[in-house]
């Protein structure tokens, strides 16, 4: 029996690969599924299931077209309603895969659908569970996600995981394998380890989910306490992975369209086209395309086209680095966003050679930051970290404008004077300096390396203090 995750750290999202007497389950795989066809092919094995433990809604699943590739059936749990073939398992239905079974644990609570599958061993032993959203390192899934195709309210949704965990999941053994959909950075959950595998064991101890003598009422007060608005591409990875979806390799045959610089201004005049700059961060800083927005692929790429871009029809235009122009369709279609309409052949050296006006974002240094500050010359800061980073340590002064949430704070801005922005290390800043700079404001200045330099500079900072430390 071979078990091997196949982790993708820019969504914080697990598939899983597993094998059997030359029989594979896949288990949540990505949209592009060649790398799961290619590794059955290296174990001379036939891929036989495909099982989803919901419908996801961070990302687009590759269960429709790896279904297509393969002939294997895609399995749900009790309560999934596909729009295509799919066998809807019964709770504690088992599956036979090679000299191991695969048992089907019905978990509502994240969605109404989700489960979580038990692999049992060649001896009938419980190995491992792979939990989907039902089940986190250090959290659950929030409950949230499906109120709107549902009559139930969140608490209600946390009140069916609350009777999911302690009738599937704790009363498993505690060497038992943990293997989630998801680790830290993921928007599925707000308390995510970094770790991606542990034992139940370990998260019967550590986890305040599972904590001993929890009432119900108290899980539900906890886990739906603070959760953030879900970002607005999730419904429509939702539907996309309930209905169908165009096969990754017709949207990147559409989509790797070489455009000469006058082609590529040509259709950002001539359609509605979003310009999404996706280089590495300091050479947006020293030129650009005027009004384009930047997110850079070295970032958490995925997850903020996914949050700062309202609608996942929206046709864009690519300023990639030169040979990573597959990587960023690839990347983008992963969360549905499928509207590339080509990308600048050259990247943006053919956009300047032939005189192209450009753009530039103004950095300027912590140390110089300090100075102007010692010279008793009053400026605005505003930290573009999440609220939970402000409050925890900040620039004393700075103002939180969440990268998330930036349009709710663009009234905030000042128009007429010089204001500073900072993240942790310049990624967030760059992305919010972009967005702002497209709707006309440019009395900004980047402080280059964020927060991790303002500290270095010993530039003086508010820090969260415990009541209890009081």
């Amino acid at each position: 029996m071979k078990v091997e995750q196949i982790y993708t750290g820019c969504l914080a999202q697990g598939a899983y690969y597993i094998e059997s007497n030359n029989e594979v389950a896949i288990i949540d795989p990505l949209r592009d599924v060649s790398p799961y066809i290619e590794r059955a092919k290296k174990d001379k094995a036939k891929i036989k299931y495909i099982f989803e433990t919901h419908f996801h809604a961070d990302f687009v699943s590759g269960h429709i077209t790896l279904a297509k590739e393969t002939s294997a059936p895609i399995i749900y749990g009790p309560k999934a309603n596909p729009s295509f073939n799919a066998i809807i398992a019964k709770d504690k239905q088992s599956f036979k895969l090679g000299k191991v079974t695969i048992t089907v644990l019905h978990t509502p609570g994240h969605t109404l659908e989700s489960s979580v599958f038990l692999l049992k061993d060649e001896n009938g032993k419980d190995h491992a569970i792979f939990t989907g959203d039902t089940l986190f390192l250090g959290d659950v899934g929030r409950p949230d996600l499906a109120q709107k195709a549902t009559d139930l309210t969140k608490e209600d949704l946390a009140g069916l995981l609350f009777e999911s965990l302690r009738n599937k999941i704790l009363p498993l053994a505690d060497d038992v394998i943990v293997y989630p959909a998801h680790g830290a950075g993921s928007a599925c959950g707000k308390n995510l380890s970094k770790e991606t595998t542990d034992t139940l064991g370990n998260q019967k101890k550590t986890n305040y989910a599972l904590r001993k003598n929890m009432s119900k009422d108290e899980f539900i007060k906890e886990v739906t306490d603070g959760l953030l608005p879900p970002p607005k591409y999730f419904p429509a990875n939702v539907k996309m992975n309930k209905e169908g979806y165009e096969d990754f390799d017709q949207i990147l045959k559409r989509s790797t369209k070489a455009l000469s610089p006058v082609e590529f201004e040509f259709l950002a005049n001539e359609t509605e086209a979003l310009i999404l700059d996706v280089r590495y961060q300091n050479d947006y800083v020293n030129g650009h395309i005027p009004r384009s927005i930047f997110i850079g692929l070295d970032g958490t790429f995925a997850p903020w086209v996914g949050a700062l871009i309202a609608d996942v029809k929206q046709p864009i235009l690519l300023v990639a680095p030169l040979g990573r122009e597959e990587e960023a369709i690839e990347r983008l279609s992963r969360v549905g966003f499928d509207n590339v309409l080509g990308y600048l052949k050259g990247s943006f050296l053919s956009w300047k050679s032939i005189g192209n006006e450009f753009d530039i974002v103004v950095s300027i240094e912590a140390e110089k930051l300090k100075n102007i500050q010692n010279s008793f010359e009053e400026i605005s800061v505003f930290d573009v970290r999440k609220s939970s980073e402000f409050l925890s340590e900040h620039m004393i002064g700075a103002k939180n404008s969440p990268l998330e949430y930036l349009n709710d704070y663009l009234n905030n801005f000042p128009l007429n004077k010089t204001f500073y922005l900072h993240c942790a290390g310049g990624y967030r800043s760059i992305i919010a300096a972009s967005i702002l700079k497209s709707r006309g404001i440019h009395n900004l200045i980047d402080i280059r390396g964020g927060f991790k330099a303002i500290k270095l500079a010993e530039i003086e900072v508010s820090k969260y203090i415990c009541p209890s430390k009081l």
